[in-house]
C-alpha cells in the first residue's frame, strides 16, 4: 500500500540472505529487468548508492543491510518507449543534445546526481513527477545552476506536475536515458505508468 501523508513508512529489517545489493541506480534496473524478463518477482535488493538510495536516506553502508536497517515499499514506472515495454527505478530522461529543443524528465527519485530535480518525489507514493518544457539558451546555465538546490522550479518555460501516467510525444524524436543510462537514441512517443509497491529495498 503507498504511503499516505503522515504515515510511518518502512519497518526495521535485514537484508535475507543472498539477496542482491545494488551500488548505483543502474544496477538497480539490471536486477529489476532480469526479474520482469522471466516473470518473476522482484528480489527485495539492498542499496548501497544511487539516487535512489540517497532519496530513501541510504548511507550505502554494508554492514546496516545485514545487522538490521530499514526495509521499505518502493513504486517501479513502468515505461513505453515507442511501444516497447522496460522498467525504470529513479528517473527517465528524454533529451537532445545539450538540451536542445523540448525536453523531459520523470522522476521516481528526488535526485539525478547532485541536481536536486524533483524535491517532492517519494518513491512510495504511487506518483511519478514530471518536469517538461524547452528552455532558451540563455537561460540553461541559470537553470543548471539552480537545480542543484531544487529552485528550477517556478519557471516560465517549464510544466511540472505528478500523476501515476505520463504520455510525452516529441514529433522529432529524442534520446532516452532510464537510471543513468542511454538506452535509445530516437524515440517519439513515451508511455510512464507508475507500479505501486512493486518491490522493497533496505537501506
Amino acid at each position: 500500500m503507498t504511503i499516505r501523508k503522515g504515515e510511518r513508512w518502512g519497518e526495521p529489517g535485514r537484508l535475507p540472505q543472498g539477496a542482491p545489493t545494488a551500488s548505483s541506480d543502474h544496477s538497480l534496473r539490471q536486477i529489476v529487468v532480469a526479474a520482469k524478463a522471466t516473470g518473476r518477482p522482484v528480489p527485495t535488493v539492498g542499496l548501497l548508492g544511487g539516487d535512489l538510495c540517497r532519496t530513501v536516506g541510504g548511507t550505502g553502508n554494508r554492514s546496516r543491510l545485514d545487522e538490521g536497517g530499514v526495509v521499505l515499499p518502493i513504486d517501479l514506472c513502468r515505461v513505453f518507449l515507442d511501444g516497447e515495454e522496460t522498467w525504470f527505478c529513479s528517473h527517465l530522461v528524454a533529451r537532445r543534445w545539450l538540451w536542445f529543443g523540448s525536453f523531459a524528465v520523470v522522476m521516481n527519485a528526488q535526485w539525478i546526481g547532485e541536481w536536486d530535480v524533483a524535491p517532492r518525489a517519494h518513491p512510495n507514493d504511487g506518483l511519478a513527477d514530471l518536469t517538461e518544457g524547452r528552455l532558451p539558451f540563455g537561460d540553461r546555465g541559470e537553470a543548471r545552476r539552480r537545480v542543484r538546490s531544487g529552485s528550477h522550479v517556478p519557471h516560465p518555460s517549464l510544466h511540472t506536475a505528478r500523476g501515476a501516467h505520463h504520455t510525452l510525444r516529441f514529433p522529432g524524436g529524442v534520446a532516452v536515458w532510464l537510471d543513468g543510462r542511454r538506452v535509445a537514441r530516437r524515440v517519439r512517443e513515451i508511455d510512464v505508468e507508475v507500479a505501486p509497491d512493486a518491490f522493497r529495498v533496505v537501506v
